[in-house]
């Protein structure tokens, strides 16, 4: 079934994509004959191992930046000549990837070569948006390009592993690390994940352009308590396997070649010491065939959980399933003794052992350890004009136009425009969380982008107006790996008085506000998910002027802009853009590209609604559907005295410059048996003033189960680019396989009955078709 189509297109100018689109898992494209010989190679190799270097291929520490000198006389490089270490991550560069590595092939015993890891989670030096960001794209060939890209940059400067993508299903704002997924839907979760495994891995990984890919965090870590980091995670098996085990899945089924366990406990065990999730739901019912590594201090965290000692914890992830240790060294300290005491096995050992080793061989280390890593290589592709074009188109078609009163937007690229708020010239916090890899130097600030983009047509003056908080304390915990806010120590009347004379010269006011990067990502949980009072302030002394405002929103994460939304002209949420930022942003709001982003993920009125997703199921008690457009309370309904049970932006929302029409929708039939095949079309229209593209959305609601049905599921979407005038019929081709749930044996089929069609613009806003389907 292909339903998921999407248009390499934007408005205004079509995009090349410089390499093939992949849509089959890498293992698909090995031969019989190169999967026996892996095994007698590995096989070989393992009988000459002693169980030191056995162990030690288990063995994942962080090298820090080494200097190149310290390669060989560093602890660790003592430790990888005598076979102790099987893959190092944290070292960036070449030069001195390639150093550790000629260590390990030459002076260790058995010349068994590393693998070099890295948090390469969107982008390398050349950063693309949030993964948030990514996925209010929709658009799975960008995201796929976006994960090419990355790989290329990083294997030519020597890593061969990166722990992404990240396809934790989360519901919770609290949670910083919401930036680094891909939203609350399952469905749009999975397919970004198959992008991303896609993108990373390519058809070979043998290959120098393309990289070993982790899927994390397995498993449920978006569930975490009260959205803290870390924290407890209880749920039901039917609402794992139904919400938020698909996406993991997804990359599996993509070959992804890793799998990360997460921090959190799953049924009352740590996630790394779960032998039902890393054994018998990843490997006997998913069939993964790669190797699964801790995150970082995984299995020493166990001892704070209560498991037991270092010894005792680093034994039960082994028997979990466990292959690699990041970090701790629990499995490099305590196996041999475990062993001899017979609290594992040496079958266990081996086969984590083997299981690196595979994936080396996947690599092409064994017949090529110095692949990775090329300075001529690197000095051509890493942040390249053709990777950056790619990240700045990228990054536009990654924002959501949220509010456009008046077409305030796009502007016109005459006057005198102010650009107001605490980041309008700052580039260190334009690439956002988790780029661990970037070169924030090359990074544009909006300030920089709309001058050299605008700057000959348009007057452009600037104000900070505001620190990103009142609390100083604050600011310098949000000013974390460096990304400095560059908080001005004047007073906030200066501050303020100095914005408003700056926009009472001006025709129009960007007003660029909201979170700082390090606001979001890990570690960084909110108890209030508003855009912090400061700046609040200043988006309220700006509307006494009179001016249009186009607020300009910086967020990782679904904020609570209830007390905002109603004050500027228009709202471009551009999350947190990357390396083009300042260049992508300008594009969008002077109309050169126009926005077609979607929310991946709700966002809510107010803190007290959390948690809050489209695809929740119905109480016994359900609000009246009137009740619930006019947000108005009724007694002994399931609702807030004090709140709507609607969201402020639902799930899927997003506006464009110019407007869409959808006709009624059409379907092939209203009465299906067995594997016939529905067809559901509306025709689109483009009755707007600019070209563009529009996200068309397809949901199914199962309206009688043997277990209660969610109120509505994505089942598909479709982008859509149409110029001016211009109308398409768009078509999607449902089956049994879509109708597939999870039921209360944990059985993955569909069940007759009645069944809604919905297709429309958003999650909330659908046109609606009953149907009856019967086995």
């Amino acid at each position: 079934m292909k339903k998921l189509i999407i248009i390499a297109a934007v408005a205004l100018s079509p995009v090349i994509f410089a390499q093939e689109i992949v849509t089959k898992p890498v293992q698909s494209f090995q031969t019989e004959a190169y999967k026996a010989r892996k095994k007698v190679f590995v096989d070989a190799l393992l009988a000459k191992m002693t169980l030191d270097e056995k162990i030690g291929q288990l063995n994942l520490p962080s090298a820090g930046d080494f200097t190149t000198g310290q390669a060989q006389n560093s602890d660790i490089g003592k430790k990888v000549e005598e076979g102790l270490v099987g893959g190092l991550f944290n070292i960036k560069g070449a030069e001195k990837i390639l150093a550790v590595q000629k260590v390990a092939v030459e002076k260790s015993r058995l010349k068994i070569p590393l693998i070099f890891g890295m948090d390469v989670i969107h982008g390398y030096e050349t950063t693309f948006p949030i993964p948030l960001g990514l996925a209010a794209s929709w658009d799975m060939n960008l995201i796929q390009q976006s994960a090419r890209v990355a790989a290329s940059e990083a294997a030519s400067d020597g890593i061969s592993w990166t722990f992404s993508p990240m396809t934790d299903i989360s519901r919770e704002p609290r949670w910083g690390r919401i930036s680094e997924g891909s939203g609350e839907d399952p469905y749009l979760g999975s397919e970004v994940a198959k992008a991303m495994v896609f993108g990373y891995q390519g058809k070979d990984l043998s290959l120098k352009n393309t990289i070993m890919a982790c899927v994390k965090h397995f498993a449920l870590y978006g569930a975490g308590e009260a959205g803290r980091d870390y924290n407890t995670v209880d749920m039901s098996h039917l609402r794992m396997f139904n919400e938020y085990f698909p996406p993991y899945k997804a990359a599996v089924d993509a070959g992804v070649g890793s799998v990360m366990a997460s921090f959190n406990e799953v049924d009352g065990i740590p996630a790394t010491g779960n032998k039902w999730l890393q054994t018998d739901v990843l490997r006997k019912m998913w069939g993964f065939q790669g190797f699964v590594v801790t995150d970082y201090t995984g299995i020493n965290e166990m001892i704070e959980h209560g498991m037991g000692d270092l010894q005792a914890s680093s034994a039960l992830a082994l028997r979990a399933g466990v292959d690699m240790d990041m970090v701790g060294e629990g499995f490099l300290k305590t196996l041999k003794k475990s062993l001899e005491e017979g609290k594992v096995t040496q079958a266990e050992i081996d086969l984590a052992a083997k299981r690196i080793l595979e994936a080396k061989f996947d690599l092409g280390l064994f017949e090529n350890p110095y692949k990775y890593g090329d300075v001529k290589w690197a000095a051509k592709e890493v942040g390249s004009d053709e990777n950056k074009s790619i990240a700045r188109n990228t990054a536009a078609q990654s924002m959501v136009l949220m509010k456009n009163d008046n077409s305030v937007l796009p502007l016109k690229k005459s006057g005198t425009v102010a650009v107001i708020g605490p980041l309008v010239a700052n580039s260190l916090n334009m690439a956002g969380t988790w780029s661990v890899g970037a070169e924030h130097s090359t990074a544009v600030s909006l300030m920089k982008g709309l001058q050299d983009n605008f700057g000959k047509d348009v007057k452009f003056i600037s104000a900070k107006g505001a620190n990103i908080d009142y609390s100083e304390k604050l600011e310098n915990i949000y000013a974390a790996h460096g990304k400095l806010t560059d908080r001005d120590n004047r007073s906030k009347e200066v501050l303020l008085k100095e914005a408003v004379d700056v926009a009472n010269k001006a025709d129009v006011i960007i007003l660029a506000i909201g979170e700082s990067a390090e606001m979001s990502g890990e570690s960084s949980s909110r108890t209030h998910i508003d855009i912090p009072q400061s700046q609040v302030d200043l988006l309220n002394e700006l509307k006494k002027t009179g001016k249009p405002i186009a607020m300009v929103l910086f967020t990782g994460r679904p904020l609570a802009l209830t007390n905002v939304k109603d004050v500027p002209d228009a709202i471009l949420n551009v999350w947190f853009s990357g390396t083009e930022a300042g260049n992508a942003i300008s594009d969008v709001l002077f109309g050169k590209i126009n926005p077609s982003g979607k929310l991946p993920v709700t966002f809510p009125r107010s803190l007290g609604q959390i948690p809050l997703y489209y695809n929740h199921k119905n109480t016994g008690r359900p609000l009246g559907a009137e009740q619930t457009d006019k947000c108005e309370y009724e007694r002994f309904r399931s609702n807030f005295m004090d709140e709507c049970n609607t969201p402020l932006y639902p799930f899927g929302f997003g506006l464009s410059y110019t407007k869409f029409d959808y006709s009624k929708m059409n379907l092939s039939s209203t009465n299906l048996k067995g594997n016939q095949i529905l067809q559901a079309s509306v025709t689109l229209k483009n009755s707007g003033k600019y070209d563009g593209a529009e996200i068309v959305q397809l949901y199914i609601r199962d309206l009688v189960g043997s277990i209660t049905r969610p109120v509505k599921e994505l089942k598909g979407f479709q982008k859509i680019f149409l110029k001016k005038g211009e109308n398409k019929k768009v078509t999607f081709t449902i089956t049994p396989e879509d109708l597939k749930f999870y039921n209360s044996n944990l059985k993955f089929d569909w069940e007759s009955g009645d069944f809604e069609i919905m297709i429309g613009t958003n999650s909330e806003d659908v046109q609606r078709e009953k149907i009856t389907w019967n086995k």
